[in-house]
């Protein structure tokens, strides 16, 4: 696998960019603009946020968060959440174990 620098995934347009991807996990950055909508829904596998930069809500479930910088989320398979309230630009590195969509 190649090493990245966080910096040299950013493609115009696209909102999340996967990076690595084995059986047992998947990872990839999640950009969320000012005032954008978080159209994800559900999924099957476990998932960690790690926020690198913005700042915004977050829900999952019944729970609402703060995110900021350096904060970091696991959600289970199965909970409904999402980032909303946008409030500066959002860098999220996202992992999923086992890998997005494998399951």
């Amino acid at each position: 696998m190649d090493l990245y620098h966080f910096s040299k995934l950013q493609i115009p347009g696209k909102r999340y960019f996967e990076f690595a991807r084995t059986s047992d996990l998947s990872a990839g950055t999640y950009r969320l603009k000012v005032g954008a909508t978080d159209k994800q829904t559900t999924h099957l596998e476990d998932e960690i946020y790690y926020v690198v930069a913005g700042r915004a809500s977050f829900t999952a479930g019944r729970r609402t968060m703060q995110v900021t910088a350096g904060d970091v989320i696991f959600v289970p398979a199965k909970e409904t959440h999402r980032f909303h309230d946008i409030e500066e630009d959002l860098d999220v590195l996202v992992v999923f174990a086992p890998a997005e969509g494998s399951r």
